[in-house]
């Protein structure tokens, strides 16, 4: 008999579903995530697995430095897979010692050591500020409130940030906080106990806040009178994200008698690696008269993954390419165009819009409170998440800093007509909230 009514259609596979059903059976629920789920990328631009495609302004929270599947990224990888991928760091190889080389010359006369992110890389520091001090009864860093250091017990205690820190009481001993970009504050803070200061160069998750000038060269010569090590967190607003290779560089270019500066560590991570697990801290040559980048002899600090011929492979090769295609110009001149176009937004949309803040690609939309948006009031979400989520809807992905502020940290090689596309999409989104 012949059928009146088709047969219905198969079922589509509904993958974002089954991604997300592996997610809430199997991984850890650590994370709010966003209700999206990726399939690939090229550039600054990933697809989820619909096939609907996103601008990414956020660059996996700074880390994609050469954008999603770079291809020189991806050659790197195969070359150096082909000939050793892990060896332990009982011994040599050459690309760790190439890529300590390219650091030191990028920062100055120092020692490197390698490990797997930027909580570790800040473990060290914290470590060889308790070295330096230990003889003398020294222990105490003093850290910033509204800073972020990492998640490991150590990482949040020195976190300026309470909502990082409940739940995991006792912290560990040892950190302090004071106001950021205050010289008065951290002079008044220093105690017999204190042996360094931490700060980041710029504070990424506690709303994109540059240090300034003056409170860089104070802290320097703070340090300098009270025999303290300057500990500078570059995880994410380091390796050119401002345009130089540290923002406290950027920060201080041109600056008269600043020529010479230099703090005594550096944590980095995150772009360092472009999407490859890696980090690393820099310890100065000599501190006040002590060998600080010997500090850590043989035995006191270790890892498995750390260095690895794979990892430090990637790390040259992207650095090669930020070289070779004059990317720190291009965040710098880019970078100040970008801001300079979201400070507009201000102008245009004053409703919505309080500020633009940030260097180079590291760049923050401040918002008003939600209650003062006439298209935010009615709901109980910061604004920033408000921004965001309307943001996905118009393919543009930006990363929240605390309640007021959308952040954008795109890949170091996004053109400016990405940008642009960006920005205009960021305009209608904040408009419609107006």
């Amino acid at each position: 008999m012949k059928e009146i009514v088709p047969p219905p259609p198969p079922i589509v596979r509904n993958e974002h579903a089954e991604i997300r059903d592996l997610f809430s059976r199997y991984v850890v629920p650590s994370y709010g995530r966003f209700d999206l789920a990726f399939s690939h990328g090229a550039g600054s631009h990933v697809w989820d697995v619909s096939g609907r495609r996103y601008l990414d302004l956020g660059g996996g929270i700074a880390v994609c430095a050469l954008g999603h599947a770079n291809p020189e990224i991806t050659e790197a990888l195969v070359e150096q897979s082909r000939k050793l991928v892990h060896v332990s760091n009982l011994y040599y190889h050459g690309p760790q010692g190439r890529l300590a080389e390219r650091i030191v010359k990028a920062v100055g006369p120092g020692r490197v050591f390698f490990c797997n992110s930027g909580a570790e890389a800040n473990e060290g520091l914290y470590k060889a500020a308790r070295k330096f001090g230990h003889d003398e009864g020294r222990h105490e860093i003093l850290t910033a409130w509204n800073s972020f250091h990492g998640r490991t017990l150590a990482g949040i205690s020195a976190t300026g940030q309470e909502k990082v820190k409940k739940g995991f009481d006792p912290l560990v001993p040892g950190f302090r906080h004071v106001p950021f970009n205050d010289l008065d504050a951290a002079r008044e803070a220093i105690s017999p106990a204190t042996a360094a200061i931490l700060i980041e160069g710029i504070q990424g998750e506690g709303g994109i806040t540059p240090a300034s000038v003056g409170y860089l060269l104070g802290l320097r010569q703070l340090c300098d009178e009270h025999r303290l090590l300057l500990l500078v967190d570059g995880v994410q607003c380091g390796h050119y994200r401002s345009g130089e290779f540290q923002s406290f560089q950027r920060i201080l270019s041109g600056v008269p008698g600043a020529e010479g500066f230099l703090p005594d560590g550096i944590a980095m991570a995150k772009s360092l690696g472009g999407g490859f697990p890696m980090g690393a801290f820099w310890l100065r040559e000599t501190a006040h008269g002590v060998r600080l980048g010997e500090i850590l002899g043989p035995g006191t600090h270790g890892t498995t993954f750390g260095g690895t011929p794979l990892g430090c492979a990637v790390a040259l090769r992207i650095l090669d390419v930020i070289e070779r295609d004059q990317l720190a110009a291009h965040v710098r001149s880019t970078g100040d165009w970008l801001h300079g176009r979201l400070a507009g937004l201000a102008d245009e949309i004053p409703a919505v819009v309080r500020s633009a803040r940030g260097l180079g690609f590291m760049q923050g939309i401040e918002l008003h409170p939600r209650e003062e948006i006439p298209g935010m009031a009615g709901s109980d979400k910061p604004a920033s998440m408000q921004a965001i989520h309307r943001l996905h809807e118009a393919g543009v992905l930006t990363i929240p800093s605390g309640n007021q502020i959308v952040r954008l940290l795109p890949a170091l090689n996004i053109t400016r007509s990405e940008l642009s596309d960006g920005v205009d999409r960021i305009a209608a989104v904040l408009r419609g909230f107006a």
